[in-house]
């Protein structure tokens, strides 16, 4: 059962209360669209198609990704896109791919948005990453 409850003065997200079991499970179910069905390399993927898909609605998704993952809806998506691009650059058998293709590739819309998101991830930029010895497998 979910229930709304309104406190003054407070972060949006803290005005609504989501049952632990219900925040639990939406949690789960958030994680197996967004990486497991690889949801994040859809670019239009939005926060509202999410809640669409587990029939629920973009506040009680909001609310989850900040109270269990600590972060917001883009810098949730993004971590997986990065994580899926750090692979793709390391991966010998896709040196071929520009770094253009392996932003594209993961679901980035703009060359400028994996370019800074990489960035705040890694510490570095996705050539330095590619070409650094210390990250090859």
């Amino acid at each position: 059962m979910v229930q709304l409850v309104e406190t003054k003065g407070k972060k949006r997200d803290s005005q609504i209360f989501i049952n632990p079991q219900l925040m639990g499970t939406l949690a789960k179910n958030i994680c197996q669209e967004i990486s497991v069905n690889q949801k994040y390399k859809d670019k239009t993927y939005s926060a509202k198609q999410l809640a669409k898909d587990l029939g629920t609605n973009t506040r009680y998704i909001s609310t989850v990704i900040n109270r269990q993952f600590n972060t917001n809806y883009t810098s949730f998506v993004n971590k997986f896109r990065i994580q899926e691009a750090m692979k793709l650059l390391k991966d010998k058998r896709k040196a071929h791919l520009t770094i253009e293709d392996v932003s594209d590739a993961v679901g980035f819309s703009t060359r400028q948005s994996f370019y800074t998101s990489f960035k705040r991830f890694t510490g570095m930029t996705p050539r330095e990453y590619r070409i650094s010895p210390e990250n090859d497998r």
